[in-house]
Formats: C-alpha cells, sequence, structure tokens
C-alpha cells in the first residue's frame, strides 16, 4: 500500500536553484534534431549550464533561429560537420534512426552519444522535476503547470510535448528551480526520467507497437512511479484502478484526485461558463481554491485539478494556482479554433486514441452547440487502428458525420500497413448505427467539405498526423 499522510502534510522540499555547478558546463554537446520542441529546451537548458552547444536541423524554425542568436551553430546537413575530437557527447531524438550519417559519424569518433529522454533524465536530476505521465491529458496538465507557476512567479523551465501561445512557445529554460515534463511511456522512455513530483493522469491501452498488452503497460507505470524518492510524491487519478494499481506499491506519499468526494483532492464541477466547466476544489474534504476554466471538457476540469495539486508541491498557494489556471488559453491543437468558412466553425484537435474522441467531441457540443457536428478523423498508426478498431468504431457517437482519410503511415511495417484500412473502420462505425465515410486524399474531403457544410456547423478535424492542413486549405 502507498504511505499514508501524516496529519501534518509536508510538501517535497524545492529550494531556490542549487549553486552547485552543473555536470553540463563545460561539456561539448550536440544535438541531432535540434529544432525540436523537446531538443531546443534541453538545448537552452544547458547552455543556461554553461555547456557549448551545437546541433543539427534540416528544418530551420523558430527556436533554431532563437538558439543560433545565443551562438549556437547549426548545421542543416545532417553529415556530422561540427562533430570534432572535443565533443563530449550527441543527443538524438527518437526520430533519428541508427542508420542517420551524423549518428553514424558519432559512433565512429568514439563520442559517447544518448537519446532524448536519457538527457532528460539527467537534466530533471539536477533540478526539482515534475513528471506527468498517463495516457491522455499529459500535454495540457504540464502545460497548466508550467503557466501557473510562470504566471505566479515561479520561472519555472518545462517541456510540454505541444506549442503554448501564452507560454511563448512549448519549452523554456526559466530561472526557478522546478522544471516541468511530460513524461511519454512510448518505448518506456519515462523510466529515463527522475521525478520528485509525479503525476499519474489516467492509464489505457495505447502503444501496442511496443507493450504486449494492458498488463504490461501497468507494470511499466509501476517502474516510473518507483522512481519517485521517498521523500517525493505521487499525485494520482483516484478514480481510475488501473493507476491504484500501478502506484499500490509506491514508496513515497500518493495524494489521489478525482471529481467526486474520497479523495485527497476533489472538485466538484458546478455551472457551466461560455461552455467551459467550473467547479470548488477540495483538499482532505477543506474548501481550498475555485476553477472557472477557459478550454471546454469536463475532462480538463480533472486535469486542472491535478496541477492546482502539482502546482501546491511547488510551494505556490493553490487558490493562486487556480486563479491562474482559469486563464489558461490551452495547448495547440487542443480543440484549437483555426477560423470559420461560410458561418460554420473550424477546429482542429490532437485527439488520436478512442478515450479522446469522446472526450473531445463531447466537448465541443457542450461549448458550441452545433446545429452538426463533423468529424474528419485520420487514423495515427495502422497498428494503433487494428488493435483497438471497435473501440474507435463507437467513439464518434457525438458526430452527425465522420469522414475519414487513409490512416497515417508512421513506425509500422510495410506487413501492418496491410492489415487494416480506413474502410474497416467506416465500415464498423456505420454498422453501430453512425454515418461516416471514407475518402482517401485530402482534396477530396475539402471539395466536400466546401459543398457541404451550412452555417452553425462544426467541423472538427482530428488526429495526431497531419490532418489538420484540411482545415487550413478549408479556410484558406
Amino acid at each position: 500500500m502507498p504511505r499514508q499522510m501524516s496529519s501534518v502534510v509536508r510538501e517535497p522540499r524545492m529550494e531556490s536553484r542549487s549553486t552547485t555547478r552543473s555536470q553540463f558546463a563545460g561539456q561539448r554537446v550536440h544535438f541531432i534534431g535540434i529544432g525540436g520542441c523537446g531538443m531546443s529546451g534541453l538545448a537552452r537548458m544547458l547552455l543556461d549550464a554553461g555547456a557549448i552547444v551545437t546541433g543539427s536541423e534540416p528544418k530551420p524554425n523558430q527556436q533554431t533561429f532563437e538558439l543560433i542568436a545565443r551562438g549556437v551553430r547549426i548545421s542543416r546537413d545532417q553529415l556530422g560537420e561540427f562533430l570534432t575530437t572535443e565533443t563530449d557527447l550527441v543527443v538524438r531524438t527518437a526520430a533519428v534512426p541508427d542508420g542517420n550519417l551524423e549518428y553514424k559519424a558519432a559512433l565512429k569518433r568514439g563520442v559517447d552519444t544518448i537519446k532524448y529522454a536519457e538527457l532528460l533524465g539527467q537534466v530533471m536530476a539536477e533540478r526539482f522535476g515534475v513528471a506527468v505521465a498517463g495516457t491522455h491529458g499529459k500535454s495540457t496538465t504540464t502545460a497548466m503547470i508550467s503557466y501557473a507557476l510562470a504566471e505566479c512567479g515561479a520561472d519555472p523551465s518545462f517541456v510540454v510535448g505541444g506549442t503554448v501561445p501564452q507560454l511563448g512557445g512549448g519549452s523554456r529554460s526559466g530561472a526557478g528551480k522546478a522544471f516541468i515534463a511530460e513524461a511519454c511511456e512510448y518505448d518506456r522512455s519515462f523510466h529515463h526520467l527522475r521525478p520528485r513530483v509525479a503525476l499519474i493522469t489516467n492509464i489505457e491501452e495505447d502503444h501496442l507497437d511496443c507493450y504486449r498488452d494492458i498488463f504490461e503497460i501497468v507494470e511499466a507505470f509501476k517502474v516510473f512511479a518507483a522512481l519517485v524518492p521517498r521523500d517525493g510524491l505521487i499525485i494520482s487519478n483516484g478514480r481510475d484502478a488501473r493507476v491504484a494499481q500501478a502506484v499500490r506499491d509506491a514508496h513515497c506519499r500518493v495524494e489521489t484526485v478525482s471529481l467526486l468526494p474520497g479523495t485527497t483532492w476533489s472538485t466538484c464541477p458546478g455551472a457551466m461558463a461560455n461552455g467551459c466547466p467550473t467547479g470548488v476544489v477540495c483538499r482532505d474534504s477543506k474548501l481550498i481554491a475555485t476553477l472557472k476554466l477557459a478550454i471546454p471538457g469536463e475532462h480538463n476540469l480533472l486535469n486542472a485539478t491535478m496541477a492546482v495539486a502539482a502546482c501546491t508541491a511547488c510551494g505556490v498557494d493553490p487558490s493562486q494556482a487556480a486563479d491562474a489556471i482559469g486563464r489558461f488559453s490551452g495547448v495547440d491543437r487542443r480543440m484549437t479554433v483555426m477560423g470559420r468558412y461560410r458561418g460554420a466553425t473550424i477546429v482542429d484537435d490532437y485527439g488520436h486514441h478512442p478515450t479522446e474522441i469522446r472526450a473531445t467531441l463531447s466537448a465541443l457540443r457542450e461549448r458550441y452547440e452545433p446545429k452538426r457536428l463533423i468529424c474528419v478523423f485520420q487514423p495515427h498508426q495502422h497498428s494503433r487502428t487494428r488493435f483497438l478498431l471497435e473501440d474507435f468504431a463507437a467513439s464518434f457517437a457525438a458526430a452527425d458525420q465522420t469522414i475519414v482519410p487513409d490512416i497515417y503511415f508512421v513506425r509500422d511495417s510495410e506487413s501492418e500497413r496491410h492489415r487494416v484500412s480506413s474502410g474497416d473502420l467506416v465500415e464498423r462505425i456505420n454498422r453501430n448505427g453512425q454515418s461516416a465515410m471514407h475518402l482517401s486524399g485530402f482534396e477530396p474531403i475539402v471539395e466536400h467539405l466546401r459543398d457541404n457544410v451550412r452555417e452553425g456547423d462544426l467541423v472538427v478535424t482530428m488526429g495526431a498526423g497531419n490532418v489538420w492542413e484540411i482545415g487550413r486549405d478549408l479556410i484558406g
């Protein structure tokens, strides 16, 4: 059983930034794929720690421009031109394959090489790490915590798996001690992290291309929970049985969170305000704060409650944290309004799992009350589509029409590619009594929408691939 709280709650101690010299000071570190949100964020943090940073990025962006302005040499070619005998460490993203020429050049020179998740853990070990794990809600919860800490003067560092306009992007190197980061379970990468505070939002079947089943997934989360030291804290979803399994043997304090009484932190949902949820937050049954969100969806009320608990663990007053979270306007591609077309609202969302689809469609209906809700869903990965096919087919009940383009092909083998199709998903959606159609390319979908969208409709493009391009072309 998790350790029980004593009558006096002691938060994990977060001192001011340590004056101890960083292990990275004076180190020459090269980033393969430095333009990514997480990689660029770690590059800035290493620069602030006194490292000498170089990198490569085939697609320059705002992050690389900012790093170049700070004196970082960045190549567009990944050929190893900045690798020297003095290079101490090479970091690569998970997207950089073993056959990458720059990576092979580093191996040939005998340079130490690690993946992004390993470096993330090493940087976190030097700070007060807050790691946000779970099948759903990681990016939003990470961003909520980061935004609230920034608004409350804690000046955190953070890495969010998406762009957050209010935070100026998806990563930052702050002067404060706190470091907030997503903890992704894919390929068990979150086992490299070293958090003082860990959040687990939920646990469901996903990434079944690297996990055998839900039991292996729960075991992976158990290992993650065990990384938190005895004087640390786990903040867990108190109504998720699999999360309870994962934290059962934790050797640190565990605080539970839900939208019902009976957990350490609970938020009682109140009346909707402009289509967004509100609620009263209690800790150990004592009223402690009020939440009035600026983003829709009751699931975000749970995310916000977990964020309040995390901010409290970082030494911020929970009422002030809740007020700041009420001003949070969201992460890009999370129910993001792209514009309007012929009186219809066009929204884009990253949802690519059945649970996310249900929650998003429900929240959009609640927020906008559309005459018709049209969902353009791009399945992400053939393996995910095949493993969760029946669950996917049942997840579009809140949509009046679902349009499915071809499956976004990533990471899977060619043999997997031929085992399931978008047509299979459409057939099952229709069999469930819903209205769905398959249109192979984006151009036919845009033309269909131009011919059929009416005033009062809401069109949501949904998926982890490039489906957002349809909304962009529609409002063009």
